[in-house]
């Protein structure tokens, strides 16, 4: 369990890059999936950090 806590950023933050992937690939419509990658991206890296901080 403290390995996937460990790791629970990153995946978050492997989430926000496939959103923006995906974003890219195909014809925007609107800002929306670029407001949510944003928010994994900011949040899986505060995410990351905090729970590193707690656990080790």
């Amino acid at each position: 369990m403290n390995t996937f806590l460990k790791n629970f950023g990153i995946i978050l933050i492997i989430l926000g890059v496939v959103v923006l992937a995906f974003y890219s690939m195909n014809t925007p419509t609107s800002n929306a999936p670029l407001a949510f990658a944003g928010l994994l991206l900011i949040g899986g890296t505060a995410v990351h950090v905090i729970l590193n901080r707690i656990i080790d």
